[in-house]
This record gives structure tokens, C-alpha cells and sequence, in this order.
């Protein structure tokens, strides 16, 4: 049984873990602790999408239902052993120092401030400027169904597949879910983000009572809306297999083409205490999106 309190020696580093018996999912009776024990089993297969990529840790001190916040900068009290980029905010009127998470006893440490959540950028070290992923973030309205959101889903795979490009599909860990294109090198943020527009506006039009394009807030009315947007520099999406502060504590979990035609899966299938025993049955499919680089399909 875990002590409130202890010392964990992670790959050569000493990393204290603390309160870990407060409840961070309080109905499901799943604890801090819990969180930690998952993300140290489970960071192996995490840290291949965090090399050399900045992140965004959203921190629940206190739980789900406590008060939350995103942290885009490690705090001053952080041991030297954790790396970071210096990052010219907006506008450029200061420099903050953003996390990059290159080894488990990182995750761990990070994990231990209350990050329940892990979000990376869309671009990698040593250019952050240039993408070298292209994403389809694909949110349901109030009113439908996830069953919609792998409907939406699998016409994206059909329309990329036509066009000789590969896609590859993950849970939000919310209601939505993510399709990575992953790129060569050499494109911009701008580039990209019309790229994905012009495929949203295309399946928009040919499924107009299905999809829609991100105009202002998603989840709204009865269609799956296609949020371009996350395409741009310093953006962020929920990494592989970070787990959700939702309740039942799900987790962003690749999927096969198979299952999204399927249209069985809901994400509450996919939780903190489901997904390590997943990963030992099919292996880490989202694995490809390191390897796959390919080209963007000339505009139509």
C-alpha cells in the first residue's frame, strides 16, 4: 500500500510523490496515487510523442472538481534535472520557460504538481515554427452522439485514403476525437491550418447534415464541427494516452480504423483502468504518426 508520502527512484532520479491518497476522482474512488502509478506504467510508451516537443500541463491540485489551471512554464522551484525551451510570449513582451518532457522521471514530477492532463505542441525541437503534424479536431454538438463523431470520422479516413494519405485516430478523451496526419518537414503553421480548413469545408459539403466547419464555439447544435484551428503555432492537443479529468478518468486512446467503422466504442470504455491492459493486448497503434512522414495533397 502507498504511504501518503514517498520517495520514487525513477531511471537515476529521486522524484518526491506527495498526497497520494487524496481522491482525485471521488466517484470512482480513484486517488492521486492512482494517477501516478498510471503515468509510470504507462510512460514508456508515452515519451516517444513528448521528445523534443514543448507541453502544456493542465494542473488539478485537488482533483477534478477542484480548481484547475493550465501551466505553459515550469515554476521556479523545479529541479534542474527538467528541461525546457524559452518561448517569446505573444507579442514577444516577456520569455517564459515551457516544459520539455524527454524522460519518465520528468513525467512523473510533472504528474505529481496535480496534472491530471498532458497537451503537446504540433511542432518539435530544434524548430517549433514548423509543424510537423497536421490536426483534424473533431467535436460533437450537444446533441449527438460519439457514434457521430466515428461516423465523421471514418469519411475523413475515406477522403484522405483517396488522396493517398495515411491518418491515424485517437480519442480526445472527451467526447471528440483526433485524426494526426503526420508531415515531412518544411511546412508552416499557415500552410497546414488552410490545408485542414479546405478538407473540413470539402466534407462539409458533402455531408452537410453530418459535419460542419469551426465557426467561433464548437459543441454546439447536432453536427460533428471540424476545428481547423488547432493547427498554429503554440496550440496544443491532448497527448496519446494522457488520461482526462473527466469522470471515470478516461484516457486519449488511439484507435484502429476498424473500431471507428465499427462505431461501437465510447470513451468511457477507454479509462485509467482499462487502457495499460489494452496496450499489452494490441501494442501502442498509434506508434506510426513517429515514423509515417508524408506530403499534403495539392489543394482541390
Amino acid at each position: 500500500m502507498l504511504m501518503d508520502q514517498e520517495t520514487w527512484h525513477v531511471e537515476g532520479y529521486a522524484v518526491e510523490v506527495t498526497h497520494l491518497h487524496k481522491l482525485f476522482w471521488p466517484e470512482d474512488n480513484l486517488t492521486k496515487g492512482d494517477l501516478l502509478k498510471y503515468y509510470r506504467g504507462m510512460g514508456p510508451v508515452m515519451l516517444p510523442y513528448f521528445r523534443k516537443r514543448p507541453v502544456t500541463l493542465h494542473v488539478f491540485p485537488d482533483g477534478i472538481h477542484g480548481v484547475h489551471y493550465y501551466r505553459r512554464d515550469i515554476p521556479e522551484y523545479a529541479p534542474s534535472w527538467i528541461q525546457y525551451i524559452n518561448y517569446p510570449t505573444e507579442r514577444g513582451r516577456h520569455v517564459i520557460q515551457v516544459p520539455v518532457i524527454n524522460h519518465l522521471a520528468s513525467l512523473i514530477w510533472s504528474a505529481n504538481l496535480g496534472s491530471i492532463e498532458f497537451h503537446l505542441w504540433g511542432a518539435h525541437l530544434p524548430d517549433i515554427t514548423r509543424p510537423d503534424m497536421a490536426f483534424f479536431d473533431l467535436d460533437p454538438g450537444e446533441s449527438i452522439s460519439f457514434r457521430h463523431v466515428l461516423e465523421a470520422a471514418w469519411y475523413l479516413h475515406l477522403y484522405l485514403k483517396e488522396r493517398g494519405i495515411k491518418g491515424f485516430a485517437k480519442t480526445s478523451g472527451g467526447r471528440g476525437l483526433h485524426v494526426y496526419i503526420p508531415l515531412i518537414t518544411g511546412y508552416t503553421f499557415e500552410y497546414v491550418r488552410s490545408w485542414v480548413k479546405h478538407v473540413a469545408q470539402e466534407l462539409a459539403r458533402q455531408y452537410p447534415s453530418l459535419i460542419a466547419v469551426a465557426h467561433g464555439a464548437t459543441h454546439k447544435g447536432a453536427r460533428v464541427t471540424i476545428d481547423y484551428a488547432q493547427n498554429s503555432r503554440g496550440r496544443n492537443m491532448a497527448a496519446p494516452y494522457t488520461v482526462r479529468a473527466h469522470p471515470g478518468a478516461p484516457v486519449s486512446t488511439p484507435l484502429t480504423w476498424q473500431e471507428v467503422q465499427k462505431g461501437t466504442l465510447s470513451p468511457g470504455m477507454l479509462t485509467m483502468r482499462t487502457v495499460p491492459e489494452r496496450v499489452k493486448r494490441l501494442g501502442d497503434i498509434f506508434h506510426p504518426v513517429l515514423t509515417h512522414k508524408q506530403k499534403l495533397s495539392p489543394f482541390s
